[in-house]
């Protein structure tokens, strides 16, 4: 497992680019989302502030544009959060968030 992440978010621009980055990193916050929703754009800092402040890294998956991804995981609204351990679904919150509860719940996997 790779130890090396973007302190910024990483805009995921194929399957195989998710499915790559999910195995090569021990932990993963995905942010599915779409430019029509207006509580994705309220959580953006916050998950930018998480990709700097954390060992995570986190991943950026337009629904619009990857819509495959997010049929295979169920995803019916956004925006979506996973949490991925190891390559292991581990967690999923669904909303916008607070930016200590999203690093409480990368601690937990780390």
């Amino acid at each position: 497992m790779s130890t090396t992440t973007a302190s910024e978010p990483i805009h995921v621009e194929s399957e195989s680019q998710f499915d790559e980055l999910l195995e090569s990193n021990a932990v993963v916050l995905v942010d599915y989302h779409a430019e029509w929703c207006g509580p994705c754009k309220m959580l953006e800092p916050t998950v930018k502030d998480v990709a700097a402040e954390s060992d995570a890294a986190v991943l950026k998956v337009d629904i619009d544009e990857l819509r495959s991804i997010a049929e295979k995981r169920g995803i019916r609204s956004v925006p979506t959060l996973e949490f991925y351990s190891n390559g292991e679904l581990k967690d999923t919150v669904i909303g916008v968030q607070d930016k200590d509860d999203l690093l409480d719940a990368i601690a937990k996997l780390a």
